[in-house]
């Protein structure tokens, strides 16, 4: 999915736009550090998960006692799974640069080492 993918994806969901914000390489497209991804990662506040619990889509308690719930096949939703701050880019609520690197620290995982290195280019180079 590219950034108009992802877009035209979101608009079609429909949420309440407080109530929720793109993560991971989904939030890497439309801050336009990479062309695309192959899912949708979102955070939500409780109330949507909430919502969404009740509404039957399918949901697993994570060891932190928040909820991952599984919204579509290329899309998947994690309850106040937030670092730094939320920002509108495109009029899309998205995680913060600084919380996307941090996220991604947090993780460290091999594709989030690389991630990582992708995100400290596009800074150095955008001077944000």
């Amino acid at each position: 999915m590219n950034k108009s993918d992802i877009i035209c994806r979101l608009e079609k969901i429909n949420f309440d736009k407080i109530g929720y914000w793109v993560l991971a390489g989904s939030a890497m497209v439309l801050h336009g550090i990479r062309p695309e991804t192959h899912d949708i990662d979102l955070g939500c506040s409780k109330a949507l998960a909430d919502e969404l619990e009740m509404r039957g889509y399918p949901s697993k308690v994570m060891p932190d006692g928040t909820r991952r719930i599984a919204y579509a096949e290329d899309v998947e939703i994690f309850e106040e799974w937030i670092f730094d701050k939320v920002i509108l880019v495109d009029g899309i609520p998205v995680i913060s640069l600084d919380g996307l690197l941090e996220m991604k620290q947090s993780l460290g995982r091999e594709k989030d080492l690389r991630d990582i290195a992708l995100i400290e280019e596009f800074l150095q180079r955008t001077d944000k």
